[in-house]
């Protein structure tokens, strides 16, 4: 009987022994189990923070590029308007109206023709008015043009009959400047008629005056200017 109990006994502590490991077992899974949880909330609340975050990058990309979309229509439909005007003022300055209708010219309004080329030769009373030599560039640049080049004795004695002499104008820019030892035209090219103009002095450009010929004077001067561009066929 009591060898039954002692059995008994002992059975009975081996299994709360038993069960006090599973239970120390199911302890720590349950532990592991509770931190993975966490960790996983945690990595859902992240993700869903950089999905809120990449939604909110979405519509303002979208937002962009419908202004971006917005602001491209409208220099297209400017750049339309512009070349519309562009191709009218064209119409209008080559072919004014004149008795009812139109008759083009080689040169626009208000420039004059000699041989393949339109010349304007800009006369301004003040010294405000006049430019230095870079501005005087610029200014034929708006005009679709370049200070002018002169290419031969004709052309040469053209531009000087036109420089006309002011007691308040020291004379007309031309397109050549001084490039280290060499006269350069704006056009890239060397002059190739030395005795045209005196030596080249470092920041000078050329002037030319009605029969006295060119003369080197510094391109922060303010004077008059001359533009050349190549004349239509018409």
């Amino acid at each position: 009987m009591n060898r039954n109990l002692t059995n008994l006994n002992n059975n009975l502590r081996e299994d709360y022994t038993n069960l006090t490991v599973q239970f120390d077992n199911l302890t720590r899974a349950f532990a592991v189990l509770e931190r993975n949880v966490i960790n996983l909330t945690a990595e859902t609340m992240n993700l869903t923070k950089q999905n809120q975050k990449l939604e909110t990058q979405n519509q303002e990309l979208e937002m962009e590029k419908r202004n971006l979309t917005n602001q491209i229509n409208d220099m297209e439909a400017k750049g339309n308007e512009l070349n519309i005007s562009r191709a009218q003022w064209s119409i209008d300055a080559y072919c004014p109206r004149k008795d009812g209708g139109r008759k083009c010219k080689s040169c626009q309004l208000g420039w004059n023709q000699f041989k393949s080329s339109c010349y304007v030769f800009l006369d301004y009373q003040t010294s405000t008015d006049r430019k230095t030599w870079e501005e005087a560039r610029e200014n034929c640049t708006t005009r679709s043009s370049d200070l002018v080049v002169v290419d031969n004795a004709e052309e040469k004695k053209y531009v000087s009959d036109n420089s006309y002499n002011r007691p308040e104008n020291e004379g007309y820019w031309i397109g050549l400047k001084a490039d280290g030892r060499k006269w350069k035209w704006v056009d890239g090219s060397d002059l190739a008629n030395s005795s045209w103009i005196e030596n080249p002095t470092d920041g000078h450009c050329v002037i030319s005056r009605q029969t006295q010929g060119w003369k080197s004077v510094n391109c922060n001067n303010r004077n008059n200017w001359i533009c050349e561009q190549k004349a239509l066929s018409v």
